[in-house]
């Protein structure tokens, strides 16, 4: 009886959540860009429109890569993808929704009913899966006026997907697996690993377009205009193009698939089709080619295509079931407006990282710096986007922390305190922010140092032991003790919000170092060092205490102990509540919830000198609140930015308060941030954990 009211309750997550989102979407939650193709930060693709019909698809960058779709019913054409060949009328969009693996738009038109669904399978608890370079992409098409009506479906992608540049010549094939119709397509040079920075799309290894040959499938490639003209004059697609190599920027190249879905009834028909990428090299790990993590169970792309065909009903319902798990309780600890952030964050937070097996087959889950400067395994943004990897699968996180351990025991690494980067994406060869490997200039020694103690701290707690800090106890020691000699009243450094310049006497910076101090002594005692416990705790208690007194500005408390009448948000703190630390008074974080509402219109500043603000941050603070309607207040403009702002692109973390416009950054891991209120919540996170743990 308890399986089955488990079961009835999980179906009626799934029923009020989705028909909920289904009703109020279009008119309500409207995200600055939608995810679309999102496994890693190469094949990324995303609508930055309200509607699909819109404006062409586009990378994360904002440079075009074009899916184009277009429905005939009855002999008349609808587009409903891409904003090409505009005299083909677009089909109303009747729905958007936008949960964690997937999204969904519905369209509407001439008696029919159309579902197009984007399933990117990336379930956290399978790290197989979540290195997949796979997207499904399927149509659900029915009849809505009791008719028949004759359907048949157009998709293409254009060659922009596989180059940098526009200019650079590609060439494609047909390639007949055994039960798949796959196309792919190519740059001819294939200068596999030899680009790195930060405004740059992939220009090597292969784009792969397959559908199962049970559905009759058509496909070709040929000239796009060709390929949508073809279609909406004779339902058909054009003969094969073999003019190759070519660039994209010459009568552009497509790669199409065609389904006839003759008549339609009431009852819904599906068609599928699999995206996929093969980077064959996905990064540089010291001057060593890594491949991505799903190569170490399959020597080839057909495999894995063979392997997403025969899984995808079943992919299909884990991904409706943990959707409806995840968003059921997002909503029951945040609310509703938290749960659609959340659930738009998802994507964006693994897929601006890639999972890669190490040097010795090892998991190494690598984010890259997106717009701020293309840095690959930057610590400071490996801590933000913690708290969606903790909650899920803290696995993940060891495999973001093992490299940058394995570096800082290098020879190469020369100071005490933890390093900040591991090179430029896809090139992790060593730092190069700040002074690098030479310098102690424009370095984050407390900020990083105490963002991998706190990282590993979390882990432990998720985890339920310390042998990941055991593996790395000198550095964390090390890194402990600069901290514990620099980190109460910090030198003037630069933090991770480094775009506000050098700051000394940081607070939120000497929060940061006092939770580390307290991090540290939790591990050693886990670890049965009970000096090192007994001293580093006492440490923490007294550091905490004399905190609260060069901080205080009455009513607040302070940007830098020497700057009476500043403030800024202390997000560190977050750590005493998710820790279970408790070394500071209640007021104080009462205090400061209470003195940012009401300081922005989208949201509230970072601090006083400017009225920006960061994503990540805003939800550590308002995690901070002591009830549940401090917490509304905090998030609410939050939710109002990200509906109206005018800045259409994947999640910026770096906005204006007061016009919801973006200064910087975007697409970025960080947003996984959201996830901290979760961790707050002790019994949900102790769930979510254990689930990835048990598999």
């Amino acid at each position: 009886m308890k399986a089955y009211s488990t079961v009835l309750q999980l179906l009626c997550c799934v029923v009020t959540y989705t028909s909920m989102w289904a009703a109020s979407d279009v008119a309500g939650f409207r995200p600055p860009a939608v995810p679309l193709v999102t496994c890693n930060p190469y094949f990324s693709v995303w609508s930055f429109a309200d509607r699909l019909t819109y404006d062409a698809t586009r990378h994360w960058t904002g440079a075009k890569q074009e899916f184009h779709g277009s429905v005939k019913v009855d002999g008349a054409t609808w587009r409903i993808m891409g904003d090409a060949w505009r005299d083909i009328q677009p089909m109303p969009q009747s729905g958007l929704q936008v949960l964690p693996t997937r999204t969904i738009y519905d369209f509407e038109a001439s008696g029919v009913h159309i579902t197009l669904t984007f399933l990117t399978p990336m379930l956290p608890s399978d790290l197989d899966l979540v290195s997949w370079p796979v997207t499904y992409l399927s149509w659900k098409v029915r009849s809505v006026d009791g008719k028949g009506h004759r359907v048949s479906i157009e998709y293409d992608n254009t060659a922009q997907l596989v180059v940098n540049t526009e200019d650079e010549p590609v060439v494609w094939q047909q390639e007949n697996e055994p039960g798949l119709n796959v196309l792919r397509m190519g740059t001819k040079a294939q200068p596999v690993l030899q680009k790195f920075g930060d405004d740059l799309r992939i220009d090597w290894g292969y784009l792969y377009v397959a559908a199962p040959r049970a559905q009759s499938p058509q496909s070709v490639v040929a000239n796009v205009d060709g390929v949508i003209g073809t279609f909406a004059g004779k339902g058909s697609l054009p003969g094969a193009d073999t003019r190759m190599p070519r660039p994209p920027r010459d009568h552009m190249p497509a790669m199409a698939m065609m389904f006839d879905l003759g008549e339609v009834g009431p009852e819904a028909i599906e068609r599928h089709i699999i995206l996929a990428y093969d980077q064959t090299y996905a990064i540089e790990y010291f001057h060593k080619p890594l491949r991505p993590y799903w190569r170490l169970k399959r020597t080839k792309m057909s495999d894995l295509l063979d392997e997403a065909e025969r899984n995808y009903v079943s992919l299909v319902k884990r991904c409706e079931t943990f959707d409806a798990d995840l968003v059921n309780d997002l909503t029951r600890v945040g609310g509703e407006k938290y749960a659609r952030l959340a659930a738009l964050s998802y994507r964006q937070a693994l897929a601006a990282q890639i999972l890669v097996a190490g040097p010795d087959g090892e998991p190494f889950f690598l984010p890259k710096e997106n717009f701020s400067n293309g840095c690959i395994g930057t610590v400071d943004v490996i801590y933000p986007a913690s708290p969606i990897l903790l909650l899920l699968n803290p696995q993940l996180l060891e495999a973001s922390l093992a490299p940058l351990f394995k570096y800082a025991e290098s020879a190469r690494w020369p100071f005490p305190f933890a390093p900040h980067d591991l090179g430029t994406y896809p090139l992790a060869n060593g730092q190069v922010y700040g002074g690098g490997e030479k310098s102690e200039a424009d370095q984050m020694p407390v900020e990083e140092s105490g963002n991998m103690l706190l990282m590993v701290a979390a882990i432990a707690k998720a985890e339920g032991d310390a042998n990941f800090a055991g593996k790395f106890w000198p550095l964390l020691t090390k890194w402990a003790a600069y901290l514990k000699d620099k980190g109460l009243d910090p030198a003037n450094q630069l933090c991770t919000d480094d775009f506000a310049g050098h700051l000394a006497h940081n607070a939120n910076l000497s929060l940061k170092a006092i939770e580390a101090l307290e991090a540290y002594a939790e591990l050693a005692g886990m670890l049965g060092k009970n000096q090192e416990h007994d001293l580093y705790h006492k440490t923490a208690q007294e550091f905490a205490q004399q905190w609260v007194k060069m901080a205080d500005d009455g009513d607040h408390y302070r940007l830098a102990f020497d700057r009476p009448g500043t403030w800024s948000q202390k997000y560190n703190l977050v750590w005493d509540k998710v820790l279970d630390f408790h070394l500071f008074p209640a007021q104080v974080a009462q205090k400061e919830i209470a003195y940012y509402q009401n300081k922005g219109h989208f949201g509230f500043p970072l601090d006083n000198r400017r009225d920006y603000t960061k994503l990540d941050w805003e939800f550590w603070s308002a995690t901070l609140a002591d009830s549940p309607a401090n917490w509304e207040k905090l998030i609410s403009p939050i939710y109002d930015w990200a509906n109206e702002s005018p800045s259409r692109v994947p999640l910026t973390d770096w906005y204006w308060t007061t016009d919801g416009t973006q200064v910087g950054f975007q697409a970025r891991s960080v947003v996984g941030s959201l996830y901290i209120k979760m961790l707050a919540d002790g019994e949900t996170w102790k769930r979510w954990a254990s689930r990835a743990q048990n598999q």
